[in-house]
């Protein structure tokens, strides 16, 4: 009498590197987030938005972007304009000095900060609407991949600053890729501050994170839900930075 032929046990997946994540999540996410949520990490993409901030820093720094930043600046400030020339040259000379080291340490810090931030966020969220079952490592580490498209406008920002003559550039909106680019200098700051934030990165960001949670159970939580969860998240953020700046200003 024979015997029932067994059948093979699947083939673990193959797991990624964290630099073959980097890439993947840019190129593949479908199944690089997949891998990432099956073991989590979110160093490398963290450390990596922290060298390429810095590297923004130190080129704006090369090029002597600084006087003409802050000559911006201080022409919107009425107290600034009220002061004596030689105490405004003062100031500016003083400015120009601080602003590479704040510049690093907000570049050191700031990536960090912001995916902490991020990914609490979004697992108060996806708990709260009973979407997923996460837990703060993985969201940690969806959030770290997914925002690797501001590394990608990190280093466009590079090259323009290098390409362009520095008095031109806007080390506050780097690279066109959002309407805030082509507002005229007296635009309203709330109408700025809104169309700044309807950017090409922000809305891949958006993308990544969605498919990075609905990868956690795709038969629960599909793709198009998880991004447009996050999407509402992200126009209530706006808003409150929109509104906030307009009763400012």
């Amino acid at each position: 009498m024979s015997t029932p032929a067994s059948i093979p046990a699947p083939e673990a997946p193959a797991e990624v590197s964290s630099i073959g994540r980097v890439f993947g999540a840019i190129f593949n996410p479908g199944p690089t987030f997949e891998s990432i949520v099956r073991r989590p990490n979110w160093l490398l993409p963290i450390i990596l938005g922290c060298l390429i901030f810095m590297t923004v820093v130190a080129a704006f720094t090369y090029r002597g972007g600084w006087p003409s930043f802050f000559e911006k600046q201080d022409a919107d400030n009425s107290r600034v304009q009220q002061m004596s020339p030689e105490a405004r040259q003062s100031m500016l000379e003083k400015q120009e000095k601080i602003a590479p080291m704040f510049g690093y340490v907000e570049g050191a810090v700031l990536p960090f900060v912001s995916v902490l931030v991020v990914a609490g966020v979004l697992l108060g969220v996806f708990t709260l609407t009973g979407s997923v079952k996460v837990n703060f490592k993985t969201s940690l580490a969806i959030a770290a991949y997914a925002g690797l498209p501001w590394v990608i406008q990190g280093l466009l920002g590079v090259l323009v600053i290098f390409l362009k003559d520095p008095a031109s550039v806007d080390l506050q909106n780097l690279v066109a890729s959002n309407p805030g680019a082509f507002l005229a200098g007296d635009a309203p700051k709330w109408l700025a501050a809104l169309l700044t934030s309807i950017d090409v990165f922000a809305i891949w960001n958006i993308a990544l994170i969605g498919v990075g949670f609905s990868a956690i159970n795709p038969k629960k939580l599909s793709f198009g839900k998880a991004f447009a969860t996050v999407l509402v998240i992200w126009i209530f953020y706006v808003a409150v930075k929109v509104g906030v700046i307009a009763l400012l200003t």
